[in-house]
């Protein structure tokens, strides 16, 4: 299709590219190969913001839901668009009272709750940046997060203000909710005074395409959380792709299974759901249940569900007999999805959960479109306007040889000569590491990826999570995808256990699932699984049944087991209490 044009006025209104771009990605939904050919990301001018420009125009006058949050014991509240444009133009012009301006960073400190939502649009109506965090930090991470980015203001609830006690600045402070006696906090401007007037929209803030959005401090799975930087064109236009991925359509009812304070949260709970024209859906439960969320998405017709790995692993565990609901659309992304899961529910619900891949530093790169085939495995092939390579992790050069299997393998990389708009600007304040991630012309994703004759890619870990066992190289995300499929393992993670002859044998962690007790029985059981399901150099020679570490957002933390098992190792390689090795089993030795 072709971008509209204005033959009266000059350059193009960036509302109107910016919907032709969106519309072009839901006219080629189910042709994954024309949309690659033929989309590139709108140009929206020089003065663009997202706010006020697609929200706002899409949400005045409009009384659809734009947002359902679902309560716990399954009350529900539903805000319609027209209240979310006006409820953020309220804020905004508050906290503009307040001296909260233009390029000023604004920490966001909040859950699954209305005020999140308004708040995210206000700030970014008044041009200044958004930091979401997760309300699982401590006092010592906020004051550090706070530092960084020179916050001028942070927006809490209530029942977080104590964390900030003893957190030095001159920032503003601004707290959801009342203190126990249901009264004001001392120091503390109250959110409800937001509501207390009429104001009407704030003025265009004038921000540019590339002035600063948005700061996300990474989970830091090996190390000290990363800073990322992104801008007012990156994650919202960059996020026209992941609502492509998704395969939203005006109407839908999208739920997004993310905790607030991590980048998923707002790829899939705030900007793709409405770049769609879509309710966000929230159910907002303090401990998880299989059950009451599946009771719940079909009571309330979702169409659309993205979950973690980690949550469909637990769905296939749950009762999956009471049927889809009204979905038509199930995600997975944050971890690779393991082919068994994807099977199950192909089995139970007759739908095809579409993997996809992205990091905090881009929107989603790499994914199972719509209408594509799906290969079990295979996260899918490179999204439009994404210039994906795979690159030799040692000689930095790109890999276009294919191996003896035909597939091509190398670290997953995005071609700068052709720098993609999702991408971030860097790491602030750290240039060595954007020197790091940037270096010889691409962008290093950091994981290790197979790309095979039809363009699929499949993950194979983390380059520094796989390992080489009797001089054969492993990838802890295939052994683990085989030891899931055993009907007692909830999760696994796999790294390497020193080993005198070997040098170092794959060892399994293992998270039991319901129903399950560690012991000698099971342990044998899930052995016996791995020699026959794996190949001889990726058999499992140990198992350990072990709480599995994890960051705040979810991710499993292998660099603590692996340093784990470098500690026993130095205590002279005793075997913990609850492990088990294949040479206590005399059947399954060799």
């Amino acid at each position: 299709m072709s971008l509209p044009s204005d033959d009266t006025t000059g350059p193009l209104d960036p509302t109107a590219a910016y919907r032709a771009a969106r519309d072009q990605l839901l006219e080629l939904r189910g042709d994954h190969a024309r949309a690659v050919r033929e989309f590139t990301f709108p140009d929206v001018g020089d003065r663009w913001n997202w706010a006020v420009d697609w929200f706002d125009a899409i949400a005045r006058g409009n009384d659809g839901p734009a947002l359902t949050i679902v309560e716990e014991d399954e009350s529900a509240a539903t805000v319609s668009f027209d209240d979310m444009a006006t409820r953020s133009d309220r804020v905004a012009s508050w906290l503009g009272s307040l001296g909260i301006g233009r390029g000023d960073s604004v920490v966001l400190m909040l859950g699954n709750q209305v005020e999140l939502w308004e708040t995210m649009l206000a700030v970014m109506k008044l041009g200044a940046v958004i930091v979401p965090t997760t309300t699982a930090v401590g006092p010592g991470d906020l004051a550090d997060r706070i530092e960084r980015v020179e916050a001028r203001a942070v927006v809490t609830n209530a029942t977080e203000v104590h964390k900030l006690d003893d957190v030095p600045g001159d920032f503003v402070r601004v707290a959801v909710g009342s203190d126990a006696a249901g009264g004001a906090l001392e120091g503390w401007h109250a959110y409800a005074d937001a509501h207390a007037s009429d104001a009407g929209p704030v003025p265009h803030p004038g921000t540019g395409p590339d002035d600063r959005l948005l700061l996300y401090f990474t989970s830091g799975t090996t190390s000290r959380p990363k800073l990322v930087e992104h801008t007012q064109r990156s994650y919202p236009v960059g996020h026209l792709t992941t609502t492509y991925w998704i395969g939203l359509q005006p109407g839908d009812v999208h739920l997004n299974i993310s905790s607030p304070g991590w980048a998923k949260h707002a790829w899939s709970s705030f900007f793709a759901p409405w770049i769609g024209e879509a309710t966000i859906f929230v159910y907002n439960y303090a401990r998880f249940d299989a059950a009451a969320l599946l009771r719940v998405l079909r009571e309330h017709e979702v169409t659309s569900m993205c979950a973690p790995p980690t949550v469909w692993r637990m769905l296939i565990k749950s009762d999956l007999s009471g049927g889809s609901g009204a979905l038509r659309e199930v995600i997975g992304a944050g971890e690779p999805l393991n082919p068994e899961v994807i099977a199950q529910v192909e089995k139970a619900w007759g739908l095809t959960i579409r993997d996809g891949y992205g990091q905090t530093e881009m929107t989603l790169s790499v994914g199972n479109t719509p209408g594509s085939v799906v290969k079990p495995g295979s996260m899918g092939r490179p999204l439009p306007g994404y210039p994906v390579v795979v690159v030799d992790p040692v000689t930095n050069e790109l890999v276009t040889e294919a191996a003896s299997d035909g597939n091509r393998e190398g670290e997953l990389c995005l071609d700068l000569s052709h720098r993609p708009v999702p991408l971030m600007t860097g790491y602030l304040g750290d240039e060595q590491r954007n020197a790091d991630a940037m270096a010889g012309g691409f962008y290093h994703t950091g994981d290790v990826a197979s790309v095979d004759a039809e363009g699929y890619i499949s993950f194979v870990g983390r380059t520094d999570d796989v390992f080489k066992a009797s001089d054969y190289k492993i990838s802890p995300f295939e052994v683990e995808s085989v030891l899931i499929e055993h009907p007692a393992v909830a999760e696994a993670a796999v790294v390497p256990a020193p080993d005198p002859v070997r040098l170092a044998v794959p060892k399994a962690y293992i998270a039991l699932a319901p129903g399950h007790e560690p012991g000698e029985e099971v342990a044998r059981s899930i052995l016996a699984h791995a020699r026959e399901k794996l190949a001889p150099w990726q058999r499992v020679r140990r198992i350990e049944f072990f709480e599995l570490p994890k960051t705040i957002s979810g991710k499993i933390r292998r660099v603590e087991l692996r340093g784990r098992e470098r500690d026993l190792e130095a205590l002279g390689g005793s075997q913990p209490d609850l492990e088990w090795r294949d040479d206590q089993f005399p059947d399954l030795k060799g």
